[in-house]
């Protein structure tokens, strides 16, 4: 504040207040420049167009009272010191503005020029120390990670030879092998295996902690999913005699999630169950709607193990956390399963939880964002305050000639989809989002503001479109298939909105049948190569 004046946003709706905060200004010889404003919107406009050096800030202002009136500035300008400066001397508020982050907290009547002065000039200091701090934070992280992310890598490939080298063994290919050396093979393979995953989850961490874990959401069949994470898991459980079972609602329409990264999710808690199930002991995987959220599914897995003490209840999604009375036999990992878990679901939008008794195993859930197809469909299929008389359901079904590359498939994919978005008409046609979960095959479906009799020029238009892209055509089939939405009756007594969101559940039903067991949409002509 000494090399050039400090820039204040005063923000003060009384007047007299405001002249009064200017006059210890001047009284202090602070050489600050002041711009005040008399409401929340004015000051978050201002903090837009040019962040200041220092917030001077009333709490009641005409547009907003309390401590949301911190808490919207300080979203607006993290980096930014906030003084606040109430006409209350309110202890507990002063509280909670600290620990949201304020710097200071000063009475209007209380405060002299000399005070002020000296507020803000500590404002500004400490402000500049914990930015300082973040810096650094920052910067070990990262130095931290890239460590990581090296010395993983640099095991990976002795990891990988030794891999070879004893699966060669087991295999007979090096010779003939004793029994017991067999045994003493396998003991080696299961611990590196199990380095190996020790490895990826240190990379995974690595990865969520700087940033870089993304998440690909499509619509996905909860019941699907659970079933493929329940199918992997189940011979580990029958090496443990351990009952292993999903409970399903059928109502649960479909989900907006990332399929690989949910079932990364279950996976890890249904083994976490397993580890800790005492022989003939069950885990089970549920899915349910709950009235109070109608936007999410809620998923759950319970096991009859040993339970979690209280106090270690807040910890157990911790970085490198283990529980300290497990027994060895337990702790074969790092501690990152859970923590990851928590970051995949953060990432959706959900949050993640525990619930456990000691003695009477434990319940770990989590919840997933719900796909509202109604709300997408809702502009499009609507005319004049009426629903169009005439809809298409049309899927575009892309499948590899031959078994590709993970990431020249998707990339393929993506043209794809890139290409179908621009044989719509964007006013009366909509692309679905990607649907089901992400193996081979990959459905797009397009629901189209027209009659089956007019649908073939728009499937026609996808198969030259989408069918002429090179690496579609070099590497994948193409089948176009379209089905008619049912319209209303002439005398429908449902509102437009209850004649939108039926036309949602029958395209969501029509979608999840279809995933499940590719029934037969009316094809139009015939399978091309794309």
């Amino acid at each position: 504040m000494e090399n050039e004046p400090a820039r204040v946003l005063l923000i003060e709706d009384n007047p007299g207040d405001a002249d009064l905060v200017r006059l210890r200004l001047v009284e202090s010889h602070s050489d600050v420049q002041v711009n005040c404003v008399p409401r929340l919107s004015d000051a978050l406009a201002c903090l837009d167009a040019e962040a200041p050096t220092l917030v001077l800030l009333d709490l009641n202002l005409p547009d907003s009272h309390g401590a949301d009136t911190f808490r919207q500035i300080m979203k607006k300008a993290p980096n930014v010191p906030v003084v606040v400066l109430s006409g209350q001397d309110d202890q507990s508020m002063a509280i909670k503005a600290v620990h949201h982050g304020v710097q200071d907290y000063l009475v209007k009547s209380d405060v002299t020029s000399k005070q002020l002065e000296h507020a803000l000039r500590f404002a500004v200091e400490r402000q500049g120390i914990l930015r300082a701090l973040e810096v650094t934070r920052k910067q070990q992280i990262e130095f931290k990670n890239q460590f990581l992310s090296h010395v993983s890598h640099e095991l990976r490939t002795p990891l990988t030879c030794i891999h070879q080298y004893i699966t060669l063994l087991l295999d007979g290919l090096a010779g003939p092998v004793a029994p017991d050396q067999i045994d003493h093979l396998k003991t080696v393979l299961k611990s590196v295996n199990q380095l190996h995953a020790m490895i990826h989850d240190l990379l995974e961490a690595a990865r969520v902690e700087s940033g870089k874990t993304r998440i690909e959401s499509r619509c996905i069949d909860i019941g699907d999913l659970m079933q493929q994470a329940v199918a992997m898991m189940q011979p580990r459980a029958a090496e443990k005699h351990v009952g292993l079972a999903m409970a399903l609602d059928l109502a649960i329409p479909l989900v907006y999630a990332d399929p690989d990264r949910t079932c990364q999710v279950l996976i890890n808690l249904i083994d976490n169950g397993i580890k800790f199930a005492p022989p003939n002991g069950s885990v089970t995987v549920k899915a349910a709607l709950v009235e109070t959220d109608p936007t999410s599914v809620y998923l759950s897995v319970c096991d009859t193990g040993r339970g979690i003490p209280q106090d270690s209840l807040p910890l157990v999604f911790e970085r490198l956390y283990q529980d300290p009375d497990a027994v060895d036999g337990n702790r074969s990992g790092l501690g990152l399963g859970l923590f990851l878990a928590k970051e995949i679901v953060n990432l959706h939008g959900g949050r993640m939880w525990v619930a456990s008794e000691p003695g009477s195993g434990s319940t770990f859930s989590f919840t997933l964002p719900l796909y509202s197809l109604g709300k997408l469909l809702e502009p499009v299929i609507t005319t004049q305050g009426h629903l169009r008389e005439s809809l298409v359901l049309v899927g575009v079904e892309l499948a590899p000639r031959f078994k590709a590359l993970r990431g020249s498939w998707k990339e393929t994919r993506q043209q794809c989809l890139d290409s179908l978005r621009q044989c719509i008409e964007v006013d009366k046609d909509v692309v679905l989002p990607p649907m089901g979960t992400s193996g081979p095959i990959e459905t797009f479906f397009v629901v189209a503001s027209t009659d089956m009799a007019r649908a073939h020029i728009l499937m026609d238009r996808i198969r030259q479109q989408v069918g002429s892209l090179p690496k579609s055509k070099a590497s994948g089939t193409l089948r176009v298939t379209a089905e008619a939405i049912p319209g209303p009756s002439t005398i429908d007594p449902r509102t437009l909105e209850q004649q939108v969101w039926g036309v949602a559940d029958y395209v969501t039903e029509v979608i999840q049948q279809g995933l499940a067991s590719k029934p037969n949409l009316i094809e139009k002509e015939h399978q091309g190569n794309a």
